[in-house]
């Protein structure tokens, strides 16, 4: 997942935020703005759905296949390591 710094400033009342050009919306005027759990501000063109909706879909698919994973892929083995050990130190490209 790729991370820019963009720029905010102010317009009138109100902030902007300047994206980078990779970031910019195609073909919309307006985004949903949120705040997720973490604190963080998301911006998205879809409306956010609720988790009831989510599981009303995932129950019409109905039970899965006892073909779905076989005999060994059921009996996953756990693992002890940092899952973030990798990632990087988390501060955006500038």
């Amino acid at each position: 997942m790729m991370t820019k710094l963009a720029r905010i400033f102010s317009h009138g009342g109100s902030q902007a935020v300047r994206l980078p050009a990779e970031f910019r919306f195609t073909d919309v005027d307006a985004v949903y703005v949120r705040r997720n759990l973490a604190g963080d501000v998301v911006l998205s063109r879809h409306a956010p759905q609720p988790y009831a909706s989510y599981m009303a879909t995932r129950n019409s698919l109905g039970a899965l296949p006892d073909t779905f994973l076989s005999p060994n892929e059921r009996d996953q083995r756990t693992e002890d390591r940092d899952p973030f050990a990798d990632f990087g130190d988390g501060r955006p490209e500038r």
